[in-house]
C-alpha cells in the first residue's frame, strides 16, 4: 500500500486573486467593536435576545460574504458532518427505512453488532430503550439519535417478526462507511469501480477493490466518479497516484497565506499501466476534479461524460471554542498543466444555479455549446492538447442528456419515495419466496422482470400520495421506473455495487466509455 497521508483539508468548491494579510492591530480592534455591539445589545436592547443566535447569525453572514464553501457547522452538526469523511461510527450495524411510521431493518452490516446477535431483514423495531418508536412520526435524524452512541455501550430494543416480540441487547461498535460503492467486471479485462466520496478510507477501499479486479482478469479501468461532490483532498492523491507515473505532479495548491505545495505521484502505482477511462458530470466537483485533471494533464486517460463543476477552492476546518467549526477557504489548487477550474462565484445567485444555466445555454445537449476562455488556455504535459481552466473539467468524449422524454411524473414519484416504499413494501411482503427464486445475483439480474402490474400499482400509491395519473408522460418513464425498481430491490437484497450493475445497464456515459474502448477512440484522443 503506497504511504498517503490524508489531509485534514477538504475541498468542496474568481481565479486566483491576493487580499493583504489582516494586521493584528485592525483584528484586535474590530474584535472589541463587535464584543462592544454584544455589550449594548445584551444591556439595552428593548426586548431579551439569544446572544449565541445573534454570533451564530454574524458568523454565518460573515463567511457567506466570502465565498460559496467557507461555511459555518454548529456543534451539533458537527460529527454528522464530518462522518461521511471518517469513513466510519459507532453503531448498532443496520441499514433501515421508516416504512408506515414503523422503523424496519432493510439489510444488517456482516459481521456488525446486529447481526452478531440475530437481527433480521424485515424486523420491526418498535421500543428502544423501553421508549415506544412505532406508530410516532420518527425521523431518520430521530433513529441516528437512538441507535447510534459510543463503542461499547449496550442498547436495548425490541423488535416485531413474525407479529412476536423479541428483545435484543446490542453492544454498539465500529461502523465502516464505504466510499466505493460498486467495483466489478464489466468484461472479461474491463473493470469498474465506483467512488461516491474521497474519505479517509477510500484509498484503502480503492487498493482492495483493484487488486480483487486484476485477479479477476482486469487490464483497463473504468472509473465512475459521476456525482462525485469531493472530499479529503489526500485521497484524491492517492487516488491519482495510483494511475500516474513517478514524480509526475498531481496536484499544487497556493493561497495568500498557504504557500505553494505540490504534490508528486510515486513509483509502484497499481495501475501505472493499462488504459483507464475516468467519467464525470456537472455534479463531479474538487476532489474527483483534481483526478480528473490529473489524468487529462498528464494524457493518462480518457475523460466521458460533461463538464464537471468548477471547485477550485480548498477547505480546512478549524474548531471554535464552543465546539463548532468553521470550513474555510485557505487556498485555489491547480492541475499539473496550471489550470484553476474554480467557476466565478462574485454573484451566488449565479453561481448557484450554473448547472440549470447550462441546461439553458445548450451545453447539456451539443459539446459546440460550452463556452472557453482563450485566456485559460493550456495545454496538456504529453500530447500538448489544448485544456480550459476557469469552470471545471470539459471531457475529452462529450455524452449529451437524453431530451427524448419528460421525466416530470417520474421524478414526482421520486420526490415522494413512491418507487422506493413500494420496492420496501414489495420486498417485505415476497422475502421468503424472493430468497428462494433467486438465491444469487446472477440469477436475480437475468431472470427477474419488473412487470406490468408492479408499475401499476406504483402508479396507484402515486395517486394516494397526491401524484395523479398522467396518461402522456407515464408510457414513456415505464422502462425507467421498471429499472429503478429492480436497481432498488439488489440493493436491498444485496449490496450497493448489485444496485449500481443494474441502474448501469442504462447508463449512457459508461456506454459511451466502453464504445470508446472498443472502437478505436480512446487511442485516436490519445495518439
Amino acid at each position: 500500500m503506497k504511504k498517503i497521508i490524508i489531509w485534514g483539508i477538504l475541498l468542496f468548491g474568481v481565479c486566483c486573486t491576493a487580499t493583504a494579510q489582516w494586521d493584528e492591530g485592525q483584528l484586535r480592534r474590530q474584535s472589541m467593536k463587535y464584543q462592544r455591539l454584544l455589550a449594548l445589545v445584551n444591556a439595552f436592547y428593548v426586548d431579551s435576545v439569544n446572544l449565541e443566535k445573534l454570533t451564530e447569525d454574524a458568523v454565518v453572514k460573515v463567511l457567506s460574504d466570502l465565498d460559496p464553501h467557507s461555511v459555518y457547522i454548529s456543534r451539533e452538526e458537527v460529527e454528522e458532518m464530518n462522518e461521511p469523511l471518517e469513513g466510519s461510527f459507532f453503531g448498532i450495524g443496520i441499514q433501515f427505512t421508516i416504512y408506515q411510521d414503523t422503523l424496519m431493518v432493510v439489510s444488517v452490516v456482516p459481521g456488525g453488532p446486529s447481526e452478531k446477535v440475530g437481527l433480521l431483514p424485515g424486523d420491526r423495531i418498535i421500543e428502544v430503550e423501553g421508549e415506544n418508536i412505532a406508530g410516532v412520526k420518527l425521523t431518520n435524524l430521530d433513529v441516528r439519535k437512538r441507535l447510534k452512541g459510543e463503542k461499547g455501550t449496550l442498547v436495548r430494543i425490541k423488535v416485531l417478526r413474525d407479529n412476536e416480540p423479541l428483545e435484543f441487547d446490542i453492544i454498539r461498535d465500529k461502523i465502516p462507511l464505504h466510499s466505493i460503492d460498486a467495483a466489478y467486471m464489466l468484461d472479461k479485462t474491463t473493470g469498474y469501480i465506483k467512488i461516491s466520496r474521497f474519505a479517509a478510507n477510500t484509498i484503502e477501499e480503492f487498493e482492495d477493490a483493484v487488486k480483487q479486479l486484476q485477479s479477476e482478469g482486469m487490464r483497463d479501468l473504468v472509473l465512475d466518479l459521476q456525482a462525485n461532490v469531493g472530499g479529503y483532498m489526500g485521497a484524491a492523491i492517492g487516488i491519482s497516484d495510483h494511475m500516474l507515473g513517478n514524480k509526475e505532479m498531481i496536484v499544487y495548491t497556493e493561497g495568500l497565506a498557504s504557500p505553494r505545495r505540490e504534490e508528486y505521484a510515486t513509483s509502484g502505482g497499481l495501475l501505472e499501466n493499462g488504459r483507464v477511462v475516468l467519467l464525470i458530470d456537472g455534479n463531479s466537483a474538487s476532489a474527483s476534479e483534481i483526478v480528473a485533471g490529473a489524468i487529462q494533464d498528464w494524457d493518462r486517460g480518457l475523460i466521458v461524460g460533461r463538464r464537471s463543476f468548477g471547485k477550485g477552492l480548498v477547505q480546512r476546518q478549524y474548531p471554535l471554542t464552543d465546539g463548532s467549526m468553521i470550513r474555510l477557504t485557505i487556498a485555489h489548487y491547480y492541475t499539473p498543466s496550471g489550470r484553476c477550474i474554480q467557476k466565478p462565484y462574485s454573484k451566488e445567485e449565479d453561481y448557484r444555479e450554473e448547472l440549470y444555466h447550462r441546461y439553458e445555454s445548450g451545453e447539456l445537449l451539443n459539446a459546440d455549446s460550452i463556452v472557453v476562455n482563450d485566456s485559460l488556455k493550456y495545454y496538456t504535459k504529453l500530447k500538448k492538447r489544448p485544456v480550459y481552466g476557469g469552470g471545471g473539467i470539459i471531457p475529452d468524449v462529450y455524452v449529451p442528456i437524453d431530451t427524448s422524454i419528460n421525466y416530470l411524473y417520474f421524478n414526482r414519484l421520486n420526490a415522494k419515495n413512491v418507487i422506493g416504499e413500494y420496492v420496501v413494501g414489495y420486498i417485505d411482503q415476497n422475502r421468503e419466496k424472493l430468497n428462494k427464486e433467486y438465491p444469487t445475483f446472477e440469477k436475480f439480474l437475468k431472470n427477474f422482470q419488473v412487470t406490468d402490474a408492479m408499475v401499476n400499482e406504483i402508479v396507484a400509491k402515486g395517486e394516494k400520495a397526491g401524484i395523479p395519473k398522467d396518461e402522456k408522460l407515464l408510457p414513456p418513464v415505464v422502462p425507467s421506473i421498471k429499472l429503478t425498481v429492480k436497481a432498488l430491490m439488489a440493493r436491498d437484497m444485496w449490496e450497493m455495487s448489485e444496485m449500481y450493475r443494474v441502474f448501469n445497464e442504462d447508463n449512457k456515459i459508461l456506454q459511451a466509455a466502453l464504445e470508446a474502448l472498443q472502437d478505436g477512440t480512446y487511442e485516436k484522443k490519445l495518439k
